[in-house]
């Protein structure tokens, strides 16, 4: 009887495992054209940003005037689809993108610094909050009357642009079959491995918090300093904002790159997936995270200050005015 019902228990906890893992959250992820095949296929606007000329990519363009372009990056969508990873539709965020620009009454001027500030990926993933960018770069190669694709996947943190993943190579030659099939026929061997590297990395910040950075800055005309003493604690109010840090952080993980009277930068700042609010759980970004730091010295302080974004993995809280 005992050895029944330990084989029920092994059982039911086996179940439990098997559940668990088939109901593992995954990464999501955007697939955008590569820069280096925009500017070789010529998607790109060029613009003097003070004598210095600057290529930004036109996504939209790109999408709305080479056919293969949407076909291929349809098939990499389908193929992840069918792995089980939530992909971010390509020509449905940059339609977003355009509605949200209608909304604000915004038209992209790339004349003024701000824009520049933000490069097109950001503008695209501002909208996708995509958790791992993939920059896809392909060529037909032909030999006689045969052809086939070279191909090079190339995945990014969106946070930090740092490297996840790459994969390459080129598929059998081929007399007759379309660009999505000739595709497919480089990659499917070869997708597992790389969507297992997306999946680590994810994985990594689902344990160890995602990495961004936050910086302080000051108004000029605020009349105190992050040296200056705040609080019961009398304390500076940079350590302060240090200890927050600390208390709100996954295992209270960040660098203190730089610290002065009048501002700091703190980097390799890890903050959790995900936050629980009004007694649900949601996802935790970095405007959101730093917005919670402003609420802090706000309600503790009485001091304002403005949150501005650049990306999404990094946030400039200035304190002292809105």
């Amino acid at each position: 009887m005992k050895t029944i019902l330990n084989r029920v228990t092994i059982l039911f906890v086996s179940l439990i495992l098997m559940n668990m893992h088939g109901q593992a959250k995954k990464p999501s992820l955007l697939i955008v054209p590569s820069d280096n095949w925009c500017i070789q296929n010529g998607y790109y606007d060029v613009i003097d940003n003070q004598g210095t000329e600057l290529k930004i990519i036109n996504y939209k363009r790109a999408v709305q005037e080479n056919p293969d372009l949407l076909t291929a990056v349809s098939k990499l969508e389908e193929m992840l689809q069918l792995r089980g990873f939530p992909p971010k539709n390509l020509e449905q965020t940059l339609k977003s993108l355009e509605m949200q620009k209608v909304r604000e009454n915004q038209v992209t001027s790339f004349d003024s610094a701000s824009s520049i500030a933000v490069s097109a990926m950001d503008e695209l993933n501002s909208i996708a909050k995509a958790d791992i960018l993939i920059q896809f770069t392909w060529t037909i190669n032909q030999l006689g009357p045969q052809k086939s694709l070279t191909y090079v996947l190339s995945g990014f943190d969106s946070y930090t642009n740092k490297p996840v993943g790459n994969s390459s190579g080129t598929g059998p030659n081929d007399l007759t079959s379309p660009v999505a099939v000739l595709l497919e026929q480089a990659v499917t061997d070869k997708m597992d491995g790389f969507l297992n590297l997306m999946q680590m990395h994810f994985d990594d910040m689902f344990a160890n918090g995602r990495e961004v950075i936050v910086e302080i800055r000051t108004w000029d005309d605020w009349g105190y300093s992050l040296m200056d003493y705040f609080g019961e604690e009398d304390e500076e109010l940079g350590i302060l904002i240090e200890d927050w840090l600390a208390d709100n952080t996954v295992q209270g993980r960040f660098s203190t790159a730089d610290y002065t009277d009048t501002s700091m930068l703190f980097e390799q700042v890890r903050i959790p997936l995900f936050t629980e609010r009004n007694g649900r759980q949601r996802a935790l970004d970095t405007r959101m995270f730093v917005s919670n730091l402003r609420r802090f010295i706000k309600s503790n302080y009485e001091v304002d200050a403005k949150v501005d974004m650049q990306g999404l993995g990094k946030a400039i809280l200035t304190i002292g005015g809105k």
